[in-house]
């Protein structure tokens, strides 16, 4: 016992100095410098990682401290970082720390310390910090090769978005290297003599090989690049949901958003975690992920789906029942059965789930696309349904999908199944009706709700109302729907009934009257609207069964692709719908009255657009009775029932010279083209004529017709230009068209008598190759001889044609009162032969031209007088040839131009011929032969007056003449 007590009393003791001493140690400062800094450089991350130890604690004493962190660049003054880290340290613990660096760590050396202070709650006095450690260096250059140019980080992964920093390192130290990103240079900053750094702001995608970053000197060529990784950001994923089919496997899925992939990372993973059991399996696909449900193991589940790549990591999670999403399989083996023609059985299979397991089926029913019918039925394996109220021959798609019951959560996938009803006779009759205008029947084929079958042909049977035992059957094969039939004026009743192969429909009857029926009707208006054309008449008082209004689809102008609608006797309005219908064309309606014989009459008329627009162009104008004060314009041919809208009138424009005021009638506007023009508004659109008055003569005018609608007029385009007449032009028109025709009608008249005229006023010319006077000529040594020429002949006679005022012309040998010589006539001078006996007339030919001289034509015979041998011999001297008389005329005709007025007087050509006895002009016979009588020739040549002495008279002599001598003439 008191030896328990003594070493109690120990054990108490020495615990006592532990607490002592260690309350003494606490109490204390203690220099804890923080010891073996060492530094390395992980370039794949461009990190710096530090690891250090603190030898100064107390045997296992465990202390929280705060280690305060530089980082300096380049050089330890330049301090770029400070950080503090807390942790709690233990005697000779290794301590680590990670430093990421925005600049690639090769591109610059990096020096660090800390230092380190204690931050222990046991520790009551305020702590201190202790020395700072010596600086560690870290200079990834070292660890470069010898090359010009590098440029970092290398295969560096950022996320789009980002901001990055590369720099290069040239051992060349030039200053003229640009970098480029993607083929675009990029600026940055130098940072000493062979640094320099670029920030990258906000990088984008670009490709999954990387964007290619280079830089170059721009003199020596030498190159150098790295690849930067940008990956597309790691999206949350979307729409996480698990499911099952048969409660023993869990499908779940998902949206994974954009595919982060590059060749230097690889698609983001994706991870399930199911956190009550505490599995997880790594998907093998983006989207889904199976899951083995265990057998009766837990209902609800809690699953984390983790995705991630290199850069970061994205997590969602969901919490369900099981039995809560279930989501049947497809029915299958969906079959119809009993078919008939308003009837028919489905059946179908489905999975089951788990034990006893109840689904809920839908069946739907479709025709033409559109649900008909729709039924739910519950079921455990097969499923049966009877479908009814069916229509013959007539094609339906019928489908399922089914529901758990349970708990719904989603309906299975639809099964389909096509199956066509069988036919029955007609039920009702054809539609019919009858274009008088075409005398032709129409039956509108029967819908596929009254046919219950294909239609295989139509029976129309044609009965005469005023012969009843005459009819005719005529056979139509569909798909016709229209027949012509020739009928007279008798009235016929038309039965038209379809058949299929079941059997006929009843029969549609109409009755077509005798009477022509062309009474007029009332005709009217109607407005359409996006619904169609609103249609409405009188009703009428009697015994009508029905109404029938009938149009046409197209436009007027093609060919008529009749319609027609069925009304009841109580309906007095109607909307009239087609898809044929257009903006701008005028549609005709009729409404006819069926009466109880099934005649149809006539009630009225209707017209009306679906939508009015302006007209598309103008009238054809012609201008007439043009004057100088006004002219009329009319356009008769312009039709008013084709245009795209009920024309309501005319506007006629007309521009007026420059200064001139708008008629009253007409009103002052300004044209699109801010011209000033007249208008005038004609509100009857059947005036097509009009009349431009109170103009200005000679002024030039320009007008066009346009047509209006209620939504607009016609274009103003082309103006047409006219010029009013002179204000007397139209007396000098009266005057000008009578001479104008006078002078044609002359015309004509000397076209046909030209021969005449010519004949008259200027003769040919005489052929002397064809001239009577060869024949005269008997030359024995030239019996050839044909031409007259000048130098075989000397000229006997000349005769004078003097015509002045008042001078009697007298000839020798002759007398002739005062009278009968007023007028101008003729003087004869004759040369004679110089023979001194000689004393008769000689022998002459005269010739004559009119051609020349036409006056000398009214004395024609030649006149001739005796000239006597006692003659002074001076005065009949020979002329030893022509050339010299020739010159002897012309010189007498020079000196008597002065005495005789120019153009009063000509001289003519008289030749005297005696038939010589040889051919040699210069050895005539001594004893010429007797005188002929002188022929008559026409006087070839015209010799002015002048050339001859004045008419001779009695006293007075042939002094002007020179007469040939003997022997020197032709006779």
């Amino acid at each position: 016992m008191a030896l328990f007590a003594v070493f109690q009393t120990t054990f108490l003791l020495a615990l006592l100095s532990l607490r002592t001493y260690e309350s003494e140690v606490l109490s204390e400062p203690l220099p804890l410098t923080p010891e073996s800094l060492k530094v390395s450089v992980n370039s794949t991350c461009q990190c710096l990682h530090l690891q250090w130890t603190v030898h100064s604690l107390a045997y296992h004493q465990e202390l929280k401290m705060v280690f305060q962190i530089q980082i300096s660049r380049f050089k330890t003054s330049n301090v770029i970082w400070v950080e503090n880290y807390s942790t709690t340290v233990k005697r000779n613990q290794v301590l680590h720390w990670s430093w990421e660096s925005e600049l690639p760590l090769e591109c610059a050396a990096h020096f660090i310390r800390m230092r380190s202070m204690v931050d222990d709650a046991r520790i009551p006095k305020p702590g201190f910090w202790s020395n700072w450690s010596s600086w560690e260096e870290a200079d990834a250059q070292n660890m470069l090769g010898h090359d010009p140019l590098f440029v970092f980080p290398k295969d560096k992964l950022v996320e789009e978005g980002s901001n990055v920093t590369i720099c290069y390192v040239s051992r060349i130290h030039q200053d003229n290297i640009s970098c480029y990103l993607e083929g675009v240079q990029i600026y940055g900053e130098q940072l000493d003599r062979s640094v320099s750094a670029f920030e990258l702001k906000n990088v984008s995608f670009i490709r999954e090989k990387g964007t290619n970053v280079f830089c170059k000197v721009d003199q020596g060529g030498v190159l150098g690049g790295i690849v930067l990784f940008v990956s597309k950001v790691l999206e949350e994923p979307k729409d996480f949901s698990c499911e099952t089919q048969d409660l023993k496997t869990l499908t779940c899925t998902w949206d994974p958003g954009s595919d982060t992939g590059l060749t230097k990372q690889p698609s983001q993973s994706y991870t399930l975690f199911e956190s009550f059991s505490g599995k997880k399996t790594l998907c093998k696909h983006r989207n889904w992920c199976d899951w083995q449900v265990a057998q009766d193991s837990q209902e609800t589940f809690n699953f984390t789906l983790l995705a991630e790549n290199y850069l970061r990591k994205r997590s969602v999670s969901i919490l369900f029942n099981l039995t809560q999403r279930v989501h049947p399989m497809t029915p299958y083996n969906l079959l119809p059965k009993n078919v008939g023609a308003t009837k028919a059985t489905m059946t179908w299979k489905v999975h089951s789930i788990g034990n006893n397991s109840t689904l809920l089926c839908q069946l739907e029913l479709l025709a033409e696309g559109k649900v008909i019918q729709q039924s739910n039925v519950s079921i455990k394996v097969n499923g049966e349904y009877l479908l009814s109220e069916l229509e013959p021959d007539t094609e339906y798609v019928a489908r399922v999908r089914c529901a758990y019951t349970n708990h719904f959560w989603k309906w299975s996938e639809l099964i389909s199944q096509k199956f066509n009803t069988a036919e029955a006779a007609p039920s009702e009759a054809p539609d019919v009706w009858r274009n008088l205008k075409l005398v032709s029947g129409h039956p509108t084929p029967l819908s596929k709700v009254h046919a219950n079958g294909k239609i295989l042909f139509y029976n129309v049977i044609v009965e005469n109302l005023d012969k009843p035992s005459r009819f005719e059957v005529l056979s139509i094969p569909a798909p016709a729907s229209s027949t012509e039939l020739t009928l007279d004026q008798c009235s016929y009743q038309i039965h038209v009934t379809a058949h299929n192969s079941v059997g006929p429909s009843p029969a549609s009857v109409i009755v077509v009257s005798g009477d022509p029926g062309n009474e007029e009707v009332e005709k009217g208006r109607v407005n359409g609207t996006e619904d169609g054309f609103s249609v409405s008449w009188k009703p009428q008082s009697g015994d009508a069964t029905g109404y029938v209004v009938e149009w046409c689809d197209g436009p007027q102008d093609l060919p008529c692709v009749l319609q027609w609608k069925n009304l009841g006797p109580n309906t007095t309005s109607t909307v009239i719908r087609s898809g044929a219908f257009r903006p701008g064309v005028r549609y005709n309606f009729r409404i006819y009255g069926i009466s109880t014989r099934r005649m149809a009459h006539l009630l009225e008329k209707k017209a009306g657009y679906l939508e009015e627009l302006a007209p598309s162009d103008n009238p054809q104008v012609v201008m007439s009775k043009l004057t100088s004060r006004s002219f009329t314009l009319s356009w008769k041919d312009y039709s008013t029932e084709s245009q795209p809208g009920f024309i309501q009138g005319y506007h006629v424009y007309l521009k007026p010279k420059a200064g001139e005021q708008c008629h009253p009638a007409f009103e002052k506007t300004v044209l699109p083209e801010d011209s000033v023009c007249c208008k005038y508004t004609i509100d009857n659109p059947e005036q097509k004529t009009f009349v431009v008055e109170n103009l200005q003569p000679e002024s030039v005018y320009e007008f066009i017709v346009t047509p209006y609608t209620s939504v607009g007029e016609g274009p103003l385009d082309a103006f047409t230009k006219v010029t009013t007449l002179d204000e007397y032009s139209h007396t000098l028109i009266h005057i000008i068209l009578p001479m104008i025709f006078c002078i044609l009608i002359v015309m004509i008249i000397c076209y046909l008598k030209s021969q005449w005229l010519k004949e008259k006023c200027y003769p040919d010319s005489p052929n002397p190759y064809k001239s009577s006077v060869l024949s005269l000529i008997k030359s024995k040594e030239n019996p050839h001889l044909t031409i007259m020429y000048v130098n075989d002949c000397v000229p006997d006679a000349i005769e004078v044609i003097n015509k002045p005022e008042g001078s009697k012309i007298q000839f020798l040998g002759t007398r002739k009162s005062p009278t009968e010589t007023e007028f101008t006539k003729p003087a004869y001078l004759y040369l004679l032969p110089t023979e001194k006996n000689y004393s008769g007339p000689g022998p002459c030919i005269c010739f004559e031209n009119f051609t020349y001289n036409q006056a000398a034509s009214d004395f024609a015979s030649c006149g001739h007088f005796p000239v006597t041998p006692q003659a002074p011999r001076h005065q009949l001297g020979p002329l030893t040839s022509p050339e010299n008389l020739l010159k002897a005329l012309e010189q007498n005709y020079m000196n008597s131009l002065g005495e005789i007025p120019a153009g009063e007087a000509n001289l003519n050509y008289v030749s005297q011929l005696a038939s010589p006895t040889s051919g040699d002009k210069d050895s005539l016979p001594t004893n010429p032969p007797e005188p002929a009588l002188c022929s008559e020739y026409k006087m070839q040549t015209a010799i002015p007056l002048g050339l001859a002495s004045a008419p001779p008279s009695e006293n007075s002599s042939l002094s002007s003449t020179t007469l040939l001598g003997q022997g020197e003439h032709c006779r």
